[in-house]
């Protein structure tokens, strides 16, 4: 079989499998967990084999036209390089892990089938953006995950955080989608064509007009689909969807669109500098940023979904600095951790069956509970955190790396100033994060909280996916000198100067946090937080999900339930309620978006009403008037008929003789 035939058959087979679940979820659900599981690991098998053959070699290309279009055809293009083959390798070891722990995770949740499915078509649809070789191709891919996104997150659709959640993230990514569909109309109008060898074939020979508006529109949408500042609100409030859906959220499917997109066309924006330093600006105030608001939380999951803000912050960073060979290594990196810690916090959930939603400050020294998730989640946190020989010490060293070199004047191209802005933000967040690293791990597995219900032993698929992850996630940057074949030929062995600056502020930001913790650990006098209301055996998909109705501040007030012993509330100080609320930037866009649309909205309904609906109810009391007063006049009486026609004859008469006499 073909190259060629194997990556179709990569995005179509989990597609089939969504369509298959869709129609046998009711009337064969014993179908069901195979629909989900096969398909995902079967095109799994088939990425690495194209992997293999691809090995980093030329780019494997392929097209055929769907219809003719004019002037600017679309084609059904295939463009799989040493980028793309890995990140669709990433994408189905993500995937099929997910749907392996999910047969546990909701095993007992009515709606799997229609969650199952939906998977596999968002699945489907991340495939068909790294494999496409053509713009409005790739565009049917990146619209597709947006719906998906929408009901997944929307999976508990009985509590109001789950529909608010789910209809944020929808509008925040549409607002970036519709600049972003500009730009790409924008850059086939100028190249000729939506295939991407063409385009970038076009920007080679400096064939673009308009390079920086073209390449600012753009970013619009990637700041939505990868939660970049300012558009990155949407991805903590999608907390409120399973677990599992988050995992495969946050580590290989929608937030990384946007950053391999600009991957994928990073010579498009290479091409303008001032849209490489607003890319320098936009990554490194959501890199810190993000990780103040991390250390504030006390959520696990909405802990995570900061770091995760502030890791894509990372790779973006490496894109602004011309270096997509670290910004893929480290996406690669964290795709496997991230989704081991988002897929240990839930095996955290399900072993607690907390009424707050795994809030640390409840937990109590869960070491004992959840060994596996314990060991896998350290495993994890410590490559998050960078140190090394964890996989995220590479590929974050690859990152500052990059940004060194541009910082002082080796990039060709590439404004120096971009390079001193992604550098000092990528050091100071180095540190936040390993400081909200060693915070999570001691709040979680050390912590003094409430002793909660002891839910029993996890299913199997659940523990065994974490294993699995955790090899890549202390193993894959052990593998950067086979990787230069991949990505460019571009080394990405660790330099000694920030390997030494990043190792160096990450263990002063581990070390310092856990000298707050220990000092308020033994200065604050417990707070009794209460038993936890136990709940019974069952699935840890429906205990978070009556956790979310139950305890609505989690999502909605996160800076309830304060914890005396939370070295965050003392390294952050007054910053700490503005960075739990994420400083009140949903309370700007109310502000600024929200409540003048809302105004005019009720402007428009009190015109509709009072005065448009008075011209209507005016335009139809007339006739009824009318038909009133002629229905008086039909009174069925024969003598008033007959009196009226006398009256009318006489009159006419009289009328005729009043004519005739004036002639």
């Amino acid at each position: 079989m073909t190259t060629t035939t194997l990556a179709v058959l990569v995005p179509l087979l989990p597609f089939l499998g969504a369509a298959a679940g869709l129609l046998l979820g009711r009337t064969a659900p014993g179908f069901v967990r195979p629909l989900a599981v096969l398909p995902a690991v079967t095109s799994l098998a088939l990425a690495v084999l194209i992997a293999v053959r691809q090995s980093g070699d030329q780019a494997i290309d392929a097209a055929t036209e769907l219809t003719p279009t004019g002037s600017v055809p679309i084609e059904l293009a295939l463009h799989i390089d040493g980028f793309a083959a890995l990140v669709a390798v990433l994408v189905g070891v993500v995937a099929s892990c997910v749907q392996i722990y999910s047969t546990g995770y909701l095993r007992d949740d009515p709606r799997y089938p229609s969650y199952a499915a939906l998977v596999s078509l968002f699945t489907s649809a991340m495939l068909l953006v790294v494999y496409s070789g053509d713009l409005m191709v790739l565009l049917v891919g990146w619209e597709i995950m947006g719906i998906c996104s929408y009901f997944l997150v929307g999976h508990y659709w009985e509590t109001p955080e789950a529909r608010a959640a789910s209809l944020k993230a929808f509008l925040v990514t549409k607002l970036g989608d519709v600049p972003f569909l500009i730009g790409l109309f924008a850059l086939a109008a100028d190249a000729g064509s939506f295939r991407i060898r063409t385009v970038l074939g076009t920007v080679a020979s400096g064939g673009l007009d308009h390079p920086t508006l073209i390449a600012l529109l753009l970013l619009a949408g990637v700041a939505g689909k990868s939660a970049q500042f300012p558009l990155h609100t949407w991805l903590p409030d999608a907390m409120a969807g399973p677990t599992p859906v988050s995992a495969l959220i946050h580590a290989a499917t929608m937030v990384a669109a946007g950053v391999y997109f600009i991957a994928r066309l990073l010579p498009v924006f290479a091409a303008s500098s001032a849209a490489l330093l607003v890319l320098a600006v936009m990554a490194a105030v959501t890199m810190a940023g993000s990780a103040l608001a991390a250390l504030a939380q006390d959520d696990i999951k909405r802990v995570l979904a900061y770091s995760t803000i502030g890791q894509l912050g990372y790779m973006t960073g490496a894109l602004a600095v011309g270096d997509r060979g670290a910004a893929v290594f480290h996406l690669l990196s964290h795709g496997a951790f991230k989704a081991l810690l988002f897929l240990a916090a839930g095996v955290i959930i399900h072993a607690v069956g907390t009424n707050s939603l795994a809030a640390m400050s409840r937990m109590k020294d869960l070491r004992a509970r959840v060994p596996d998730a314990y060991w896998t989640m350290t495993v994890a946190l410590l490559a998050l955190a960078a140190i090394p020989p964890f996989s995220g010490f590479f590929s974050k060293e690859a990152v500052l790396g990059a940004a060194e070199h541009a910082a002082t004047g080796h990039a060709e191209n590439i404004p120096g100033a971009a390079g001193w802005i992604v550098l000092v933000a990528g050091l100071v967040t180095a540190l936040l994060t390993a400081a909200y690293a060693m915070r999570l791990w001691l709040l979680a597995f050390r912590g003094h909280g409430a002793e909660a219900p002891d839910h029993g032993r996890q299913p199997l698929a659940m523990n065994a996916v974490l294993w699995v992850l955790a090899v890549p996630s202390l193993a894959l940057g052990l593998t950067t000198g086979l990787l230069p074949d991949w990505f460019d030929g571009h080394d990405l062995t660790p330099t000694l100067a920030t390997s030494v600056l990043g190792t160096g502020v990450a263990l002063v930001g581990g070390i310092v946090t856990y000298g707050a913790w220990r000092h308020t650990t033994a200065l604050a006098a417990r707070v009794p937080l209460g038993a936890v209301a136990a709940h019974p055996e069952g699935d840890a998909g429906l205990v978070e999900a009556e956790a979310i109705a139950s305890h609505a501040p989690a999502y909605g007030n996160v800076a309830s339930a304060p914890d005396p012993a939370d070295p965050g509330r003392l390294l952050l100080g007054p910053l700490h309620r503005h960075a739990a609320v994420g400083f009140h930037l949903d309370a700007v866009y109310a502000a600024l978006f929200v409540r003048p649309v809302q105004s005019g909205a009720t402007l428009v309904r009190f015109l509709d009403r009072e005065v448009v609906d008075t011209y209507v109810r005016g335009a139809g009391a007339l006739p009824r008037l009318l038909g009133a007063a002629v229905r008086r006049a039909q009174t069925g009486n024969v003598q008033t008929y007959v009196s009226a026609l006398l009256a009318g004859t006489v009159v006419l008469a009289v009328a005729a003789l009043l004519v005739a006499t004036g002639a």
